[in-house]
């Protein structure tokens, strides 16, 4: 990697600030309401979508934390009633409408992939049979199509001809998502859904430069490694490395070094006035929380969030994290759907949730601090008590099972609340 500017030193204290707070969790919720939804999507860069509602959807959580005045599936007005968003992809994430002629890149190259190609010929006639039927009909879902009136296919993404074929024409950009019944996908023609003139390719060029620096952004510290699954497309080591090095001569982007990490990370230039305020031990202005600040009130970070899945959390906050709904009973070391808590800048505690629809109750399953000490805190205390207060009103809870909270005193200032 060339090192064509200067490399900002910073500490792990300020990095892990300013990852946090380019994602919008840190000092504190910054964002209100449906402009806020809007805001905060953006800023995260991918609102990556899971269909698991055991307390909330992990991706109305993220929001959650991030916006005051947030309500579920507010998000889905935004992509699917306002068309400012769209979802798209094998992991499956909500990006900005705008950025479609990216994307656009994205589903041409999947649907030249030999894979592709393959699944193209294996169910050409219910592609072509799925697309008839999309232009006659302003919306069609897998749903639309009777079992016994179908082939019958073994495949993850359905056990229908019809699922593979809508898929197929998701993924490769002939359909959009017009909304979701459940969560599941209601297909419709780009053309219908789209702003006609984004309904076009950047150059691929212009494409691979965005998705590297939209990588960067979204992890805000890169180390401008296995990035070639990003581009969806066979790049040699050689070309991966002349396109970073060309952001890097461009000034697109700057090398950091973090206290304690070996590898060099990078981030945008257009972040490195964040980095030198958060150096100086100021908070951005643009960062000012509109009401709590993390320290006052703590946060439950959504299984998915990104600062903390897929071992960030290790890195950054020396906090093992592993989301365990996958896992088997007898494997699971904490619980279900036991989130981090952030408390100021670092994650001191995990719950484990669920909301008991039936009698109106949040339960807490598990809670574990990090230090037991913690739990004598009296900041700590009414921190906590206020998060869970507005996680309750979040998912509609007019009651607490808090028995799992200990020590009792502690458990005792949650339930006051």
């Amino acid at each position: 990697m060339l090192n064509m500017t200067a490399q900002i030193q910073t500490s792990l204290q300020v990095a892990r600030r300013f990852i946090l707070g380019k994602q919008g969790l840190w000092p504190g919720r910054r964002w209100r309401g449906k402009r806020g939804a809007e805001q905060a999507m953006r800023a995260m860069e991918h609102l990556q979508l899971d269909p698991l509602q055991i307390l909330a959807r992990s991706q109305d959580l993220k929001l959650h934390s991030r916006v005051l005045d947030y309500t579920p599936m507010l998000w889905e007005e935004l992509a699917y009633t306002d068309r400012k968003f769209f979802d798209w992809g094998g992991w499956l994430a909500v990006r900005p409408m705008d950025e479609l002629p990216h994307w656009r890149v994205l589903m041409r190259r999947e649907r030249e992939d030999p894979d592709w190609l393959h699944e193209a010929k294996q169910h050409q006639s219910a592609i072509q049979e799925m697309r008839q039927v999309l232009r006659q009909r302003e919306t069609v879902s897998n749903r639309d199509f009777e079992m016994k009136d179908r082939a019958r296919v073994s495949s993850y993404r359905g056990r229908k001809d019809s699922a593979i074929a809508l898929y197929y024409l998701w993924r490769t950009g002939e359909v959009m998502v017009h909304h979701r019944e459940r969560f599941e996908r209601v297909y419709g023609l780009t053309e219908n859904i789209a702003p006609a003139h984004l309904i076009c390719e950047s150059s691929d060029h212009e494409a691979d430069r965005f998705l590297i620096k939209k990588e960067i952004a979204f992890y805000g510290l890169h180390k401008l490694q296995g990035l070639n699954n990003l581009l969806e497309r066979k790049t040699s080591k050689a070309e991966m490395q002349q396109l970073c090095d060309e952001l890097l001569m461009n000034s697109d982007i700057v090398p950091v070094q973090v206290e304690g990490w070996k590898e060099t990370r990078y981030a945008l230039a257009s972040d490195a006035k964040l980095l030198s305020d958060l150096n100086a031990g100021r908070a951005p202005k643009a960062w000012k929380p509109l009401e709590n600040t993390t320290q006052d009130e703590m946060l439950f970070l959504a299984p998915l969030d990104n600062v903390s899945a897929r071992g960030r959390a290790k890195l950054l906050f020396d906090f093992d994290y592993v989301w365990e709904v996958y896992k088997p009973l007898h494997q699971r070391k904490w619980g279900y759907y036991t989130l981090p808590i952030l408390w100021g800048d670092a994650l001191v505690a995990r719950i484990d949730l669920k909301l008991d629809r039936t009698a109106n109750t949040l339960v807490i399953c598990g809670f574990w601090l990090e230090q037991a000490t913690t739990g004598k805190d009296e900041a700590f205390a009414e921190a906590l008590a206020l998060g869970i207060a507005r996680l309750m009103k979040f998912v509609g809870a007019t009651k607490l099972d808090a028995k799992a909270i200990s020590p009792p005193s502690l458990r005792k200032r949650v339930q006051a609340k």
